[in-house]
């Protein structure tokens, strides 16, 4: 009888870990206001495994759009390169939805850098989002961490790839380094490929790359492939010699398959040692 209840005791005990939530180690996650709109943005936050005892170190911040999605995508991809040192540690900074909207609306709203009328869902704020991380999420992250001002990457696919573009080309120095997954040039009849291209003042590294599969022959809605080619284009095109593009298109790849290879060639392209 005492080991029937020592085997039931332990099944239990087992069971219950079983059904504790995952953490991401080192992680948390705050709230901050965007004070034009005065909406709220969870931001996740993930610092690196040496952060804590190296009390001299500064760190590079890698900022990605699409916050609840990308984070966790982020953080499992860079734990082994970053652990092993096999790639620069960093501190990982996501932006999330506003607080109150549906995904959909919020990124459609703030990805977006044109107003289209005949959407369903708002449109055209993309300018007051990058003014909200300049203002708010920049200088908290400055104010609260180690890092280093100097070595920031943006990340951002699909629409955020879009916003990611519209940073690049108007105030292309506000990030040393981007990483542009399969972006939504189609939006507003393409006008991103019409915009022009803010001289950089230093040197910007730009990760553009697409899913070999992210066309209407396989079933998306929109031909991405075509339109990172023209996005890549228009940039070697640029009188801008400031401007480092490595373009890459992940063969297989759709639409939804493509972000986290995008994203762990990109960072290993900028921070492999």
């Amino acid at each position: 009888m005492k080991y029937l209840l020592l085997i039931v005791a332990l099944f239990f005990t087992v069971s219950g870990a079983a059904e504790q939530a995952f953490e991401i180690p080192r992680s948390s996650v705050i709230k901050l206001t965007d004070q034009q709109s005065k909406l709220s943005y969870p931001v996740f936050i993930k610092l690196p495994r040496s952060y804590s005892r190296n009390k001299d170190k500064t760190y590079p911040v890698v900022y990605l759009l699409d916050g609840s999605y990308a984070f966790q995508v982020a953080s499992g991809a860079t734990r082994f390169a970053m652990n092993s040192g096999a790639m620069d540690e960093a501190i990982l900074v996501a932006i999330g939805y506003s607080q109150g909207s549906k995904g959909s609306s919020s990124r459609v709203r703030d990805y977006t850098p044109s107003k289209v009328n005949d959407w369903q869902l708002e449109t055209g704020k993309a300018a007051q989002h990058i003014a909200f991380i300049a203002d708010v999420v920049f200088e908290h992250i400055k104010a609260n961490y180690r890092i280093n001002p100097k070595q920031r990457t943006l990340v951002g696919n699909s629409l955020g790839g879009l916003f990611a573009a519209h940073v690049l080309f108007t105030q292309p120095n506000m990030f040393e380094s981007y990483i542009i997954g399969s972006p939504s040039v189609w939006f507003d009849n393409e006008r991103i490929l019409s915009q022009s291209i803010t001289t950089a003042k230093q040197e910007v590294r730009v990760y553009l790359s697409v899913g070999s599969k992210e066309t209407p022959e396989f079933g998306e809605g929109q031909d991405m492939l075509a339109g990172a080619k023209k996005l890549a284009d228009k940039i070697k095109q640029s009188d801008n010699n400031q401007l480092q593009l490595a373009f890459s298109i992940t063969q297989g790849a759709k639409h939804s398959t493509a972000f986290p290879t995008t994203l762990i060639q990109g960072l290993d392209w900028l921070y492999a040692k």
